[in-house]
């Protein structure tokens, strides 16, 4: 995979510089804006690019300017829609033309993007709606710049009644305490468990470390009579689950 600052210019650099607008929006823009919004209710978001996306997106957060220039320069920075939206608000704001406005309107739409991915797991038997519950884990952690550990605590019947942020570390670490794991399970009367944390990297191809404390948190939980489901490892494009790869 290649690094942020490796991602391949998707524009030229002329091609994206903003367009300050005063005064009166120019008809060529309200025009513009006019017929992309009707183009998105008669036909919706499949026919339409990522950059006209972005378009919309930017409207309201930027009224009074030609946004294509900026949209163009988000995906030329990051790469593709899904990155721009999960990008971290400091390196949003290094993109010229990205204000606070900006910034606040992807942290939003990444929010409720991920509220809505929640929606289909939560409440729900985890073996019925696995691949909406991997879904969930893509759109919460595969483009995160740190480590970020999670676990998906379940009942007697499978079914999802808790997820919970358990820690936070570096690019390539996150202190994970398998004590605290069960002692949470405990309290929530768990029967069961997934652990899932994401690679930075991108390669999802679990270290020794990662295997090691998969052990001691199945350990953990087989004297305490709570079942280790699975771990899953989210890279940037697929994922490991420890069990289908014969870890468990």
């Amino acid at each position: 995979m290649k690094s942020f600052h490796e991602a391949p210019r998707l524009f030229d650099e002329d091609e994206a510089t903003p367009v300050p607008v005063t005064g009166k929006l120019p008809s060529y823009i309200a025009d513009h804006r006019k017929r992309l919004r009707a183009r998105f209710m008669e036909g919706g978001a499949v026919p339409m690019p990522d950059y006209e996306l972005l378009e919309l997106l930017l409207f309201r957060a930027i009224p009074r300017q030609d946004v294509k220039p900026l949209a163009r320069l988000l995906l030329d920075t990051f790469g593709d829609l899904n990155r721009v939206v999960t990008a971290p608000p400091s390196r949003l704001m290094m993109v010229k033309g990205v204000g606070e406005a900006v910034v606040q309107d992807l942290k939003i739409l990444e929010a409720v993007a991920q509220r809505m991915m929640r929606a289909r797991v939560m409440h729900r038997p985890v073996l019925s709606s696995w691949d909406a519950l991997v879904d969930y884990c893509h759109t919460a952690m595969a483009h995160r710049e740190t480590e970020q550990f999670r676990v998906l605590y379940l009942d007697r019947k499978n079914v999802l009644i808790a997820d919970e942020e358990q820690g936070k570390g570096t690019v390539d670490h996150v202190p994970v305490y398998p004590r605290e794991v069960m002692k949470r399970a405990l309290e929530l009367n768990a029967s069961a468990i997934i652990v899932v944390h994401n690679h930075p990297s991108g390669d999802p191809t679990p270290s020794q470390a990662d295997i090691s404390m998969t052990i001691q948190i199945q350990d953990a939980g087989q004297v305490l009579g709570v079942t280790l489901h699975d771990h899953l490892i989210i890279g940037k494009e697929r994922e490991l689950s420890f069990r289908s790869a014969g870890y468990l």
